[in-house]
């Protein structure tokens, strides 16, 4: 019996190219959850996976607003006593650029087993090269 998570009766996905030049990292991130679970859909049911394929291009371009990039921090744990690592948003942005628009859109997808099946849709790049073309992605204005 199949799981109603990979029912695969919309076939109608399509691919999404979305540039993070000089956007706001909320408000884009928003555009793509939404993009990803497929809420724009007039066949949106949020226990299956009807949503879209997104690419990402230029993610270190992306902009915080504010003190963001010194004040907000991002948190790793190795499990062992005193292996709280932490980052700023600034050091984050200048070593892994993509990680910053991952974690984003993953913390705004729902917190169950839908959100990994999500995450493998969103597709992250730093600059503006992709391995995406045969797909033919539309441009997303966001």
């Amino acid at each position: 019996m199949k799981s109603a998570i990979h029912d695969k009766t919309t076939s109608n996905q399509k691919w999404y190219l979305v540039d993070a030049k000089d956007k706001v990292l909320g408000r884009i991130t928003t555009t793509i959850s939404n993009k990803l679970r497929g809420k724009d859909k007039a066949t949106f049911t949020p226990n299956l996976d009807c949503g879209d394929y997104v690419i990402v291009i230029n993610a270190e371009k992306v902009k915080l607003t504010g003190q963001k990039k010194h004040h907000k921090m991002y948190y790793t744990h190795s499990g062992f006593p005193g292996g709280l690592k932490t980052k700023s948003a600034g050091e984050m942005q200048e070593e892994k650029p993509e990680k910053i628009l991952e974690l984003a859109v993953y913390g705004m997808l729902p917190k169950n087993r839908l959100r990994k099946i999500f995450m493998k849709k969103l597709k992250v790049y730093k600059d503006e090269t992709h391995p995406h073309k045969a797909q033919a992605p539309q441009i997303l204005e966001v």
